[in-house]
């Protein structure tokens, strides 16, 4: 059934506030259907059948997660997991950070880091091709790599001093305060290209991505705050394909932007794939279901991941409707799957996606406290 037909049936069946959401939302879903090819096309996205498979870790008996904000997986199958958990100190400003591997059959194998002066706020764990891990941490400001044994091998950005008096949380000053080389403020996660050149996305309030080369040494910033193209607001993840280009999920500004390996603006990509508008959110007020730019517009990019070569597929997450899309690295949406709740199959802000292939997704969720492992079955 297609997305119009459903947001038609809702419209008479409901309560009458939805049947006016359903109705405004299906009028204009054939206007910009009459109007726009893009549009008509991305109307016409297929749902991806696909299965979760259940209990994927197996965590000890006095272990646990919390808001689990980055998955990754090696070469070998392990599964690294970041999570708000081992949380010390107050309800605010609590130490809630700590890194989890798992072998390929979900094993608990180690806790790599422990109390590591990084740990302030999760956010985000890569492994790169030579299976080093790493990992972005917002609260710390800082990205760490780990040798594949567990051993902190760089460190970038610094910590604030805790000695210091005017240490506190990092303000957002409207415009932000100038950025500066080798320093990041709510740092969100990192990638790289073949030449081993680093790129880190920094973050909510620097709105850039930094540039070092495979030594840690800075080369570059590109970006800053604003929503014109080669701009950000949140780049709040990031990728690299098998051409050297970075893709930047600029969320609050709802698009994927793509540059070259030096900082060139290439092209933007924006989802926009008709849902049921009487769709709640997760956990929330109900939301605008037409809404072009925020945290939480349709679409708006959260998480981003590439699958290896040589056919590379993009997958990206939004918190509302709370959907994964897989597209081309051109921009085209070639399916979707999912939706929010709290059951399997269903995702309450997912947070980070590790694709490893096509067809199997490891998805941390920050609102669920876990990692799914998703088995897709396109047609």
């Amino acid at each position: 059934m297609s997305q119009t037909h459903c947001s038609w049936s809702a419209a008479f069946r409901g309560h009458p506030n939805t049947r006016a959401l359903a109705v405004r939302a299906l009028c204009i879903a054939l206007t910009l259907l009459v109007g726009s090819g893009r549009v008509a096309a991305q109307s016409e996205v297929p749902e991806i059948p696909f299965d979760s498979v259940a209990e994927p870790l197996k965590l000890p008996p006095d272990l646990y997660l919390g808001e689990v904000s980055g998955v990754a997986v090696n070469s070998k199958g392990h599964i690294f997991v970041f999570s708000r958990g081992n949380s010390t100190g107050p309800a605010y400003g609590a130490a809630a950070a700590q890194l989890l591997e798992f072998d390929r059959d979900g094993n608990y194998l180690r806790e790599i880091g422990k109390n590591l002066y990084a740990w302030s706020f999760a956010h985000a764990v890569k492994v790169d091709a030579d299976d080093a891990i790493w990992v972005t941490d917002k609260g710390s400001d800082l990205v760490v790599k780990f040798t594949p044994a567990g051993r902190v091998a760089m460190v970038l950005g610094r910590k604030q001093e805790a000695s210091d008096e005017d240490t506190a949380p990092l303000k957002h000053p409207k415009p932000p305060l100038p950025a500066e080389d080798g320093r990041f403020r709510q740092v969100t996660d990192v990638t790289w290209d073949a030449a081993g050149d680093i790129f880190v996305s920094d973050g909510y309030i620097n709105s850039r991505v930094a540039k070092y080369d495979r030594n840690g040494n800075w080369i570059k910033s590109f970006g800053g705050r604003g929503d014109k193209p080669g701009e950000f607001n949140t780049p709040h993840s990031i990728a690299t394909d098998r051409a050297g280009n970075i893709y930047v999920a600029d969320r609050y500004n709802r698009r994927i932007q793509v540059f070259d390996s030096e900082g060139q603006f290439l092209r933007q990509i924006t989802i926009d794939v008709p849902f049921d508008p009487a769709i709640q959110p997760v956990i929330g007020n109900r939301l605008d279901p037409l809404a072009k730019s925020g945290t939480f517009s349709p679409g708006a990019p959260w998480a981003i991941c590439i699958t290896p070569g040589p056919d590379q597929v993009l997958y990206s997450s939004d918190a509302y409707p709370g959907r994964i899309y897989k597209l081309s690295l051109e921009g085209k949406v070639l399916g979707v799957l999912g939706g929010p709740g709290r059951q399997l199959k269903q995702f309450g802000w997912v947070h980070e996606i590790a694709c490893p292939s096509e067809n199997v997704l490891y998805v941390a969720e920050l609102l669920n406290w876990r990692v799914q492992k998703l088995l897709l079955h396109p047609r």
